[in-house]
């Protein structure tokens, strides 16, 4: 009785298909940053002068902060233009002049199954992102459990209230840098649930609501 058996070439191509298929459809490439193992990216931090732009950064934050009442001890600086698999959220001490803490955090999607590159929206519905000054509101247990409100003190994102949009965690996003993006959220900048417990109490021992800024 003769057995029977597949050619290694079948598997080849069937391997071969695979991977295209994660690395060109929309869906592959949900999967890969939802699923597939990461490798280690070079951290935005390493990027020559970049600690040069934090500082710069930091400088105008700080005088929006003052001259709206908001903590003058340290800031919130997201930065759109590095990779979402990159460490792009700051804590910002104005004291010490330095990064506290650095996270990994989400960009909204637009409400595309996954979406390629950056768009910005202030519009309700939009799923978007919203670029400018944020301060922190109260916090809530929600969808996601622990979250605080954002409230929007620019053109660009002063319906962030109306939206929903808010500062809270998610599994989905790695505690570590990775080598590929990571998840996307609705408009929300979303962090590891370690990073969270990280700035948790940051935010509620502040007696002033926190300056949250998100740019390019």
């Amino acid at each position: 009785m003769r057995k029977a058996y597949i050619p290694i070439g079948f598997f080849v191509l069937l391997i071969v298909s695979a991977l295209a298929w994660l690395g060109y459809t929309q869906s592959g490439k949900k999967f890969r940053a939802l699923h597939l193992p990461k490798a280690n990216a070079p951290s935005g931090l390493a990027k020559p002068g970049y600690i040069s732009k934090l500082r710069e950064k930091k400088e105008a934050a700080l005088s929006f902060a003052t001259s709206k009442d908001l903590n003058t001890a340290f800031c919130f600086l997201i930065d759109m233009s590095l990779s979402s698999g990159q460490e792009r959220f700051f804590v910002y001490s104005f004291k010490k002049d330095t990064i506290l803490h650095s996270g990994l955090v989400t960009h909204g999607r637009c409400n595309e199954e996954w979406l390629e590159g950056r768009r910005y929206s202030n519009a309700v519905g939009s799923g978007c992102t919203s670029l400018g000054r944020y301060k922190t509101g109260y916090a809530y247990s929600g969808s996601f459990g622990l979250a605080f409100k954002l409230h929007g003190l620019e053109k660009t994102n002063s319906k962030a209230f109306e939206r929903y949009v808010v500062l809270h965690s998610h599994e989905c996003v790695p505690e570590e840098e990775t080598g590929s993006d990571i998840c996307q959220s609705d408009g929300c900048p979303t962090v590891s649930p370690g990073f969270l417990k990280k700035i948790e109490p940051l935010i509620k021992r502040s007696g002033k609501p926190v300056l949250l800024w998100i740019f390019e």
